[in-house]
């Protein structure tokens, strides 16, 4: 059984939609958090080191942070086939476009949020433009991050896109757009929907 440590309406909706992808066994934990005014506190119950959300417990392994808790569900509840197993030819990708979501386009994006210049000599990231750039050009050759198949990469992504769309920090793309949409349009997006509003 999974325990997911969750606060609704943060990054650990998503792997409410996950779960249900993968009709995987999972409990909710409903933990608090700090927000981004400040308020809230840490919750002792909370794993993850910073107190933050998502982080998954599996029996007594604690994982955090999202592209390490979609490979490790997608590894450990391989039959929905939501991640490239080891040996598969996409699992390159896979593990290449998680690590970038983290990365790069998170810091890309908060950069732009927060109006600060990228160091392109020293900073990990790009510019939103240049990661944006990178993304549309996956995308446009197939309707997933990994062409046809859809996978936990996705799950990040789309959510990210739709939580965004209209925000003045991101780019304009219809094929952005386009694919926000498939993915948030997915049956299990809403189940996940419907549990983080309880």
């Amino acid at each position: 059984m999974i325990t997911l440590f969750h606060r609704a309406k943060t990054r650990s909706t998503r792997f409410i939609f996950l779960l249900e992808e993968l009709e995987a066994p999972y409990e909710i934990r409903r933990v608090t958090t700090r927000s981004h005014d400040g308020s809230g506190t840490v919750d002792p119950a909370n794993p993850h080191p910073n107190g933050k959300v998502p982080a998954i417990a599996d029996d007594r392994i604690i994982v955090f942070e999202s592209p390490a808790i979609a490979l490790y569900l997608t590894d450990k509840f391989p039959l929905k086939r939501l991640g490239p197993l080891i040996g598969e030819r996409e699992r390159g990708a896979y593990l290449s476009w998680l690590s970038y979501y983290t990365g790069v386009f998170e810091p890309a994006v908060m950069s732009k949020f927060q109006n600060v210049d990228v160091v392109r000599v020293t900073a990990g990231w790009v510019p939103v433009e240049e990661a944006m750039d990178a993304i549309v050009k996956v995308l446009s050759a197939g309707p997933y991050m990994l062409g046809e198949r859809f996978s936990a990469a996705d799950v990040l992504y789309g959510t990210a896109f739709a939580l965004f769309e209209g925000n003045q920090a991101l780019p304009k793309s219809s094929v952005i757009s386009e694919y926000a949409k498939r993915v948030i349009a997915r049956p299990a997006f809403a189940r996940a929907q419907a549990l983080d509003a309880k």
